[in-house]
């Protein structure tokens, strides 16, 4: 059994119990903000495991990322004893989430219309590919609405469209399902009724394209992709260096430009009239970058990040995902967090994990308990909603609960 540790550290949700019935990124993601804010959170799997458990490659990552400080339970909903299992575990929710299709959960009896009858105080937070409207009978999927939403054809080369490198917008789904389940745990507060929280995928994509599109509605012209677009700083790119070693270095601001001049010795560069504001600097950007890449092709990443550093100057490593366990301000801060991994070949060993990306009385929110085996907690929970030892047995034996 997992243990409850580091008590002090606040946790604004204890005493909320969430059931969630989730899958992949989106709804867990929604799910493991609760849990690290102090709420008890019900993970429902199917009997044989959520998938994710089993992922390889790209989605290797994905459960021990998304579900920690929850508790499982294997349910077959297909069964109606299994369904009413996951009923009463329900109904002994403030909140529930899910990720499941249009109309899906509504067989069951664990749509929102169906639980709020018996219980108006709950709030349901849906997580879809779109919002109800034309769209919502589609089948979505992180890049899927990339494509259609801009966000591809932002990241890519011109005529090349490409995902971004990570699950932006199901791990914003969650998150905005949780700032969703936030608001509405306000409103009960005041009111002393729950309501239904909708977050997709679809519309995260279009929120985070909301600056290009208002970039064209102010200058009318076509958002260029990021690779190609037309930058308001000149100086604000990747420089490949010595022995192909490549660095993000940045001059955002005259003031900036100024003391970049002075640090690398580029006296003509600050006396350049063409080059005297920030305006000018983006009209001449090609030939002053040109001149850089020149001037910089002999220095060391070292060597120019230890100017900057000492300069105040924004700079960047560039870096992989595996690089970032070696990063002294992660390892300083308490950033990285231990985690038993549950499943897999490396099933019962440590590493490390990224935790939420904020501070709560000055305290980072750790990892109180490991992510779970699945149906570790089956016992514990069926007990809490009434079933007696005999008839838990019974479930399982019939392959009801796991």
């Amino acid at each position: 059994m997992n243990e409850e540790r580091n008590t002090a550290v606040p946790q604004p949700l204890k005493g909320l119990r969430v059931v969630e019935l989730t899958h992949m990124v989106m709804g867990p993601t929604c799910g493991m903000i609760l849990a690290d804010l102090g709420a008890e959170v019900i993970k429902i799997e199917p009997i044989d495991g959520e998938g994710t458990r089993r992922l390889l490659g790209a989605g290797a990552g994905f459960f021990p990322m998304f579900n920690r400080n929850k508790k499982s339970i294997g349910v077959d909903l297909r069964q109606a004893q299994g369904a009413e299992v996951a009923r009463r575990l329900t109904a002994s929710a403030d909140v529930v989430a899910e990720n499941f299709k249009p109309g899906t959960l509504t067989k069951f009896g664990l749509d929102y219309a169906s639980l709020a009858r018996h219980n108006e105080r709950l709030i349901y937070v849906s997580h879809k590919g779109f919002l109800p409207g034309p769209y919502e009978h589609r089948t979505a999927l992180d890049e899927v609405v990339q494509m259609m939403g801009g966000l591809a054809y932002m990241t890519g080369r011109p005529g090349d469209p490409l995902r971004a490198g990570t699950s932006v917008n199901d791990i914003m789904g969650g998150m905005f399902g949780a700032i969703g389940a936030l608001g509405a745990l306000i409103q009960r507060g005041i009111t002393g009724k729950g309501m239904e929280v909708q977050s997709a995928l679809f519309e995260n994509n279009v929120f985070l394209m909301g600056q290009h599109m208002l970039q064209y509605a102010v200058t009318g012209r076509h958002p260029a992709p990021m690779p190609a677009r037309d930058s308001p700083w000149a100086v604000y790119d990747v420089f490949t260096l010595k022995d192909g070693e490549q660095v993000f270095l940045a001059a955002v601001s005259d003031a900036q430009f100024i003391t970049f001049c002075d640090v690398l010795g580029f006296a003509d560069l600050k006396a350049d009239p063409t080059l005297a504001t920030n305006n000018d600097r983006v009209r001449a950007r090609p030939r002053l970058l040109a001149t850089l890449r020149e001037r910089l092709v002999s220095r060391s990443a070292a060597e120019l990040m230890d100017i900057f550093e000492r300069a105040g100057l924004p700079y960047a490593p560039i870096r992989k995902p595996e690089d970032l366990y070696d990063d002294p301000h992660l390892l300083a801060t308490g950033g990285l967090a231990d985690v038993v991994l549950s499943d897999g070949e490396k099933a019962g060993q440590s590493v490390k994990t990224t935790l939420l990306p904020i501070t709560m009385g000055g305290a980072r929110l750790p990892v109180r308990s490991q992510p779970p085996h699945l149906g570790e907690h089956t016992q514990e929970l069926l007990s809490g909603v009434g079933y007696a030892s005999d008839q838990i047995q019974a479930l399982r034996t019939q392959h009801v609960v796991a």
